[in-house]
């Protein structure tokens, strides 16, 4: 091929191809500098820009930006360092692929299959935060529970990315749910169109586009965001359910998989799992409830740890589901609940007694606990395989914090996991065919809050580690079961903390 004269290239008269990135040089873009297409795209893509209006009307090809390659038009500049990118974004014309795709994109090249962030507002109006961890990796996604937002906006503070949304007429509210990404600088920010059908273009318009770089202006201390999330364990994709400034902890799926549950400021409550608002449930006197609680195997039934009697200690009780008075079970304090058998008639937990901390099991009814475990160090987090023979747990006995299994009386112990990370709370699914736990650095002691932890996932029966998600947690996390009655879904609580004040 005849090179072209790089004064060609400033008039703006070819077009040529490079890595794979088919770069269009002509007018001015306002906040950007060029556009192209990325991948392979049937039906090449557009930009008009309106100077006077400052709107980029943008048309797109490609089969998809998802999985391990993308396809799109992009429109661009390099930046380097934290930046946020924030648009109101429209389709201009009604109908077209429920999946087409109208993205701000923090990108690491012009290749296919780059490391990226993106918030995504698709045709159907599903909005999403994606990225792509590892060149040629898979996509993943956190879904708002916003559906078609007028106004987007993706952040990145360090290799930290999150989104924020806003309906017509309203400010941008973080949307839930963040990860964490490395991009090194410098790196592409931008808008891009994809059609999610190779043989048509899709078009879309961005307006009151926004840059900004830097950190955002700060007074005072941190503020504590909590998103209660659920993941497709097959996909691995999240879902926000719920958002708000302020802590709450420790979701429990309902046994008719239509609820969770969660504990905020010593109280308990109840939420729809496709959202809404949480619903205080009454539990009488218990108004220091902790984040160790759950649910009988039948669904009517709630067992909390409450410290609002005796010392401010921990102590089990069980009330009926949709609220009343707690029935105390434990007379030793502290104990904290983790689990509750298949057949609804032991529960089992974790006490402190003499300063040691061992698993304990006692009857539903109340009576004499049993203890299970004995070694020096701290055993927690107990909670029952659902064929009822087995109890699994997390123990410090062998120098960090590993799985292990017992069975139900306490005899044969054995260690499940062995790696550089400390594991806590393992809870099998329904199915029996997982267990779920989570997991922090080597160096980080107990189960502390506001952490860099993984979500990992095991078969029941031994095999590779799957890391779920990625996220600030650890407290407040997984602390107690969160499958979904059918083995698909885990709910969990994400952390993030935030400037007093922001952009």
């Amino acid at each position: 091929m005849k090179r072209l004269s790089p004064h060609l290239l400033l008039l703006g008269l070819p077009t040529f191809l490079l890595a794979g990135f088919t770069f269009f040089q002509d007018s001015p873009l306002g906040l950007f500098e060029k556009h192209g297409d990325v991948g392979s795209v049937g039906k090449p893509g557009s930009v008009d820009y309106d100077r006077a209006q400052k709107h980029y009307l943008i048309t797109g090809g490609g089969e998809n930006m998802w999985a391990t390659t993308d396809a799109f038009h992009f429109v661009w500049k390099q930046v380097s360092g934290d930046v946020s990118l924030a648009a109101d974004i429209r389709w201009p014309e009604a109908g077209g692929n429920a999946h087409r795709k109208a993205v701000l994109i923090l990108r690491q090249s012009l290749d296919a299959d780059s490391v990226y962030a993106d918030a995504a507002l698709h045709g159907d109006g599903l909005t999403s935060l994606q990225y792509r961890e590892v060149r040629g990796g898979p996509t993943r996604e956190i879904q708002s529970n916003l559906a078609a937002p007028q106004r987007i906006r993706i952040e990145r503070e360090g290799d930290t990315v999150s989104m924020s949304v806003a309906r017509a007429g309203e400010a941008l509210q973080p949307a839930g749910g963040s990860f964490k990404i490395k991009l090194s600088d410098p790196f592409f920010v931008g808008l891009a169109v994809c059609a999610h059908d190779n043989k048509v273009v899709e078009k879309a318009l961005f307006s009151n586009v926004e840059i900004t770089s830097g950190k955002p202006k700060a007074t005072g201390q941190p503020v504590l965001e909590s998103t209660l999330e659920t993941i497709a364990i097959g996909s691995k994709d999240r879902r926000v359910v719920y958002h708000t400034r302020g802590h709450f902890e420790a979701p429990n799926w309902s046994r008719d998989g239509k609820m969770l549950l969660f504990n905020q400021g010593g109280r308990m409550y109840e939420l729809p799992v496709r959202g809404g608002e949480p619903k205080l449930i009454d539990t009488g006197f218990a108004t220091r409830c902790n984040n160790d609680h759950g649910l009988s195997p039948d669904g009517t039934q709630l067992v909390i740890s409450d410290q609002s009697q005796e010392q401010r200690k921990s102590l089990i009780y069980i009330l009926p589901v949709s609220g009343g008075t707690p029935r105390r079970i434990t007379q030793l304090a502290p104990s904290y609940w983790h689990g509750w058998s298949p057949d609804g008639k032991t529960l089992a937990y974790c006490g402190e007694r003499n300063g040691e901390y061992d698993i304990y099991t006692i009857p539903t009814e109340g009576g004499e606990e049993k203890r299970l475990t004995a070694s020096i160090g701290l055993d927690d987090g107990p909670d029952y395989s659902p064929d009822g023979q087995t109890i699994y747990f997390n123990s410090v006995r062998t120098g960090t914090m590993q799985i292990w299994r017992m069975k139900t009386e306490g005899s044969d112990q054995q260690q499940v996991t062995s790696d550089e990370y400390n594991n806590w709370f393992p809870h099998p699914s329904p199915d029996g065919k997982w267990i779920v736990f989570l997991s922090y650095e080597k160096d980080v002691t107990g189960h502390p809050a506001n952490k860099d932890v993984m979500l990992r996932m095991m078969p029941a029966g031994g095999g590779e580690i799957q890391v779920l998600a990625k996220l600030l947690g650890g407290q407040g996390t997984i602390n107690v079961p969160s499958w979904s009655p059918d083995s698909r879904n885990i709910a969990f609580v994400s952390y993030r903390l935030v400037p007093a004040e922001t952009r």
